[in-house]
């Protein structure tokens, strides 16, 4: 069973309400609980969580608790540490919070003003800057705002695919836009390096997840004409009809990249059986690969869509949708 805030009351009790029964040692001593009795109680009802970090109940912490622990443990002790004014989280443990996925948590990178450079731990990773950015509460924990948090991931991340992948979760939920994230990291100075570069300039391009970076990746070695990425088609009467992974406008011929992962249950292939009729009702022709199909067998998938393209141009009838609103980002100069 879990006490929430175990043997605490007064100010302690209230600090403890308004921080996910979270609280500093500095805290509490200045509620007026001795250093004796945090001593006592820890272990039993309280635990520490990290260095002068104390969780006030007798069950385990939560996510959330332990991403505002991260937060307290950096923050300057005598200031309000939920203010956001000397740490907030960022990076990975930040986007976490948002719901992205891939997304490490651990450990939790926060920024602290310099020049102030708290001791790391291993669940805390203080990051001092000089580039102090302007901060938001997700979840009740001070964060930066997702741009900043997909770039401080970003510094740090070392696998490329990990980088794509989490770079285009930030933009496929709705996040970013692809340009303030581009702007961000050139302004962090990350775009001298290869994965960054080349991650940033697929979400330009409308690129919005791995499967659909590998695939740009396949299509870009051969000599097929370059389709629009994630294009929004609509009838004639302007009713939407659907966004293909790709789509090439002249040909009216569309690659749907479908993850066996999102279309597992009976409603999620109904959906997709239903996109795919609504789009060649409009006399679009469709192909349809997973993710592995585009890794593995890449050449099925080229040899199939050249077919289909090379048909496309002879049809008597044209296709019957329009892209609208499509555009690919243009790079800014000194890209």
């Amino acid at each position: 069973m879990i006490t929430n805030s175990a043997g605490v009351g007064g100010r302690a009790a209230q600090v403890a309400r308004r921080q996910l029964n979270l609280a500093t040692r500095h805290q509490l001593t200045a509620a007026g609980i001795a250093p004796g009795t945090i001593t006592s109680r820890t272990g039993g009802p309280w635990q520490r969580l990290l260095p002068r970090v104390y969780l006030l109940q007798t069950g385990p912490p939560d996510h959330r608790q332990r991403a505002l622990a991260a937060v307290l443990y950096a923050a300057e002790p005598a200031s309000d540490p939920l203010s956001g004014d000397t740490a907030a989280l960022t990076g990975g443990a930040a986007l976490t919070l948002l719901g992205i996925r891939d997304a490490p948590c651990t450990p939790a990178d926060v920024l602290v003003r310099a020049p102030r450079r708290p001791a790391g731990t291993p669940e805390v990773r203080p990051l001092p800057t000089t580039r102090w950015p302007r901060t938001i509460t997700v979840a009740g924990i001070p964060s930066t705002r997702p741009v900043r948090a997909a770039a401080d991931f970003a510094a740090r991340a070392e696998a490329p695919e990990l980088v794509r992948s989490v770079l285009a979760g930030v933009v496929q939920s709705g996040w970013c836009h692809p340009q303030d994230l581009h702007a961000e990291l050139r302004g962090a100075r990350l775009l001298t390096r290869p994965a960054i570069r080349a991650a940033a300039a697929e979400l330009m391009a409308g690129v919005r997840s791995v499967a659909e970076a590998r695939a740009r990746d396949t299509l870009e070695a051969t000599d097929l004409p370059t389709p629009l990425w994630n294009a929004r088609l609509y009838t004639p009467a302007g009713a939407f009809l659907a966004t293909p992974d790709a789509y090439w406008p002249d040909e009216g011929v569309a690659l749907e990249i479908d993850s066996a992962e999102y279309h597992f249950t009976r409603d999620a292939w109904h959906a997709t059986l239903r996109r795919r009729l609504r789009l060649e009702s409009h006399g679009i022709l469709v192909i349809s690969a997973t993710p592995s199909m585009i890794r593995d067998t890449p050449t099925e998938v080229l040899a199939a869509l050249r077919t289909l393209l090379t048909l496309a141009t002879s049809r008597p009838t044209p296709p019957t949708a329009h892209a609208r609103g499509h555009q690919q980002l243009p790079l800014p100069l000194g890209y």
